[in-house]
């Protein structure tokens, strides 16, 4: 059988057998939040899940755009987070992932905005800040879209993309600013006209996961530098420990929008798992080829732990005849667009991605999702699954689940609302994929080869036509600054990294007097001469180390002690007489040593009296006793010798 490149023989075209995962044990009911209770938010006002735009007090440019776009209905945070944003009022709004969040917010906004003063200097009123390029531009693209009937305008200013021309936009203070913080930052340090001191409106969207891409110290500083009068819009799929403290500090009295935790997968999902034994780790390559190969042809989003995995992969399904892109931090910004665009377009078949399209990202079409290692999380688990079975439609979710990932799919299939399936790929399959693979592996290595060089070379010339600009003068980036000397950045970005780095000698001639060990120098000699190829299950085991690393500093992070959050009660009541009256504060020694008031003198002198009395034989006439008894005198002889003296005088 040939099928656009990709040949199969009769013996592949066996049907995988199923089983249905039951539940083990009860199913944990959500928790809810304490310190979301303790947070003062204000609840938002009930909404009517069968209300139309055209009641939400929106003008006609905008209602316009909406009909243009064929929204009917607005979805369940639209109407609930629309008519409290319009008011002005702060948000803290927690919904799942492709439930329409950017409108949402912008049109508002928007509406907002088309009431400003149109005659004098231009001014940015809004910022939006996203994690990730792709969702900057596509939050852009929607807002365009929604603004076509305006003259709102609105520049984006993400990484990747030319510096010049978003300066040049920036200049112009466009209305709306889309942002990701590390390029925004770069601006307000080095663009003297762009300031956000006349921001109006602050929205943090997917805050989360921004805190988790660790833009902590960048978010604090930009939320320092906006107008303290804003209004904030806060969006977040989870309420993390890091996004309650951000909206403890930058929320005025928030209006609590929680239309969805965002704790389970989408209804009409099918989750399927492939499970591979504790040594047979190395197949896992094989078995993502016969799956993709084999049953899941077209509308396939991969997920990998790695960028160099997700690159591998790519080389190795492009020679098996599929037609595949990848989407990962090792591409130029130009290239990751392009590979997005080409599988949005349906031009590619296969997307593999790592994290970075985990979130926000709208795709339409996405059948299928296989998780190549599973995830450190369920919420990272959701939000991958998340690509698919998006508004209404059907989707497939398939994942490779080692030993040590059994924890992760009783959990998945404990949360499960439908059956969880186990597919069993047949092992002569899976052996015949391995044996393509191995068949492949020298064009593989060549292809990388040639890449490296490649890749050299280009760094060569960069520095080349580097040196050639110092030379002459030209060089710009020499005299970009940033927020953080570079101490500061090196130290946080050692403090974020996964693994930790071996310390190198700082006195190179004391490394150089030292004798050195000739049992480790014959095996750095030996590893030169003969170099370890790496298997495909040390890639696989590397996959999941990295998957570890991350769950330990989960754990070690969960484990830290939260900051105390206090509120000021406006509702205490005095107890009844039932309940009993209010105890009196114990009084302090030292207080009551140094109250100088005639009542706290009165009050010492009483308690002092009171606890004198409370003594028994301890009065004025035993003491007397007990001095005389101590000179051996009885009390009567010494009365009638007092006697005897008066009556000589």
């Amino acid at each position: 059988m040939q099928e656009e490149g990709i040949y199969l023989s009769d013996d592949e075209l066996k049907k995988d057998n199923f089983k249905v995962k039951e539940k083990k044990g009860k199913v944990r009911k959500p928790a809810i939040d304490e310190d979301l209770e303790l947070m003062n938010f204000e609840e938002a006002p009930g909404f009517d899940e069968h209300s139309s735009f055209y009641q939400m007090n929106l003008s006609r440019p905008l209602l316009k755009a909406i009909s243009a776009m064929k929204f009917v209905h607005p979805t369940p945070i639209q109407a609930a987070t629309i008519p409290v944003a319009l008011m002005g009022r702060d948000i803290c709004g927690c919904a799942a992932t492709g439930t329409g969040k950017t409108a949402a917010y912008m049109l508002p906004t928007l509406e907002r905005l088309l009431y400003r003063p149109v005659e004098g200097t231009a001014i940015s009123r809004v910022l939006v800040l996203v994690p990730t390029r792709e969702l900057g531009v596509q939050v852009y693209q929607v807002t365009k879209q929604l603004a076509q009937f305006t003259t709102v305008e609105v520049g984006l200013s993400v990484g990747g993309l030319d510096v010049k021309v978003q300066e040049s936009v920036l200049r112009k203070n466009p209305d709306i600013v889309i942002a990701t913080p590390g390029r925004l930052i770069d601006h307000l340090a080095n663009t003297p006209t762009f300031s956000l001191d006349s921001i109006e409106v602050l929205i943090l969207d997917e805050a989360d996961r921004m805190l988790d891409e660790y833009f902590a110290e960048q978010m604090k500083h930009i939320v320092k530098q906006c107008s303290r009068t804003r209004q904030t819009i806060l969006f977040s799929a989870t309420m993390t420990e890091a996004v309650k403290d951000l909206a403890a500090v930058s929320l005025d009295k928030p209006v609590k929008v929680f239309v969805d935790s965002n704790q389970d997968v989408a209804f009409n999902l099918r989750q399927e798992f492939v499970r591979i034994r504790k040594e047979r780790e190395g197949d896992r390559e094989a078995i993502l080829a016969a799956l993709i190969c084999r049953t899941f042809h077209d509308h396939v989003m991969v997920f990998v732990q790695t960028k160099k995995q997700a690159h591998r992969l790519h080389i190795q399904l492009g020679l098996l005849g599929v037609k595949v892109g990848e989407l990962h931090g090792n591409l130029t910004q130009p290239q990751r667009l392009e590979n997005l665009r080409k599988f949005k377009d349906e031009e590619i078949d296969v997307l593999l991605a790592t994290d970075v399209a985990a979130r926000g990202l709208d795709i339409s079409g996405v059948k299928t999702v296989i998780n190549f290692v599973m995830p450190a999380t369920l919420q990272h688990y959701i939000h991958r699954v998340g690509r698919t079975a998006r508004a209404g439609r059907v989707g497939v979710s398939v994942s490779l689940a080692g030993e040590q990932e059994r924890s992760l799919v009783k959990e998945v299939i404990k949360q499960a609302r439908n059956p969880v399936k186990n597919r069993i790929i047949a092992p002569d399959i899976i052996g015949k994929y391995n044996r393509r693979l191995e068949v492949l592996e020298k064009d593989i290595d060549r292809i990388l080869q040639e890449e490296q060089e490649e890749k050299e070379l280009a760094k060569v010339e960069n520095q080349a036509k580097r040196a050639e600009n110092l030379l002459k003068g030209d060089d710009d980036k020499s005299q970009r600054s940033w927020f953080q000397n570079d101490r500061e950045r090196k130290l946080e970005k050692d403090k974020l990294s996964l693994t930790e780095k071996r310390e190198k000698a700082k006195n190179k001639k004391k490394q150089e007097r030292e004798p050195p060990n000739t049992v480790t120098e014959e095996a750095r000699r030996a590893k030169k001469k003969n170099p370890h190829k790496e298997t495909a299950e040390d890639r696989a085991n590397k996959e999941m180390e990295k998957v570890a690393a991350f769950q330990a500093r989960l754990a070690k992070r969960k484990n830290r002690q939260s900051k105390i959050r206090s509120v000021v009660e406006d509702n205490l009541q005095r107890p009844s007489k039932k309940q009993g009256s209010l105890k009196r504060s114990r009084s302090s020694f030292a207080d009551d040593l140094t109250d100088t008031s005639k009542k706290g003198v009165k009050k010492m002198r009483y308690e002092a009296n009171d606890k004198k009395k409370q003594r028994p034989g301890k009065g004025s006439f035993d003491k007397k006793q007990k001095s005389s008894k101590a000179f051996g005198k009885p009390a009567q002889a010494k009365v009638r010798g007092q006697k005897k003296f008066r009556k000589r005088r």
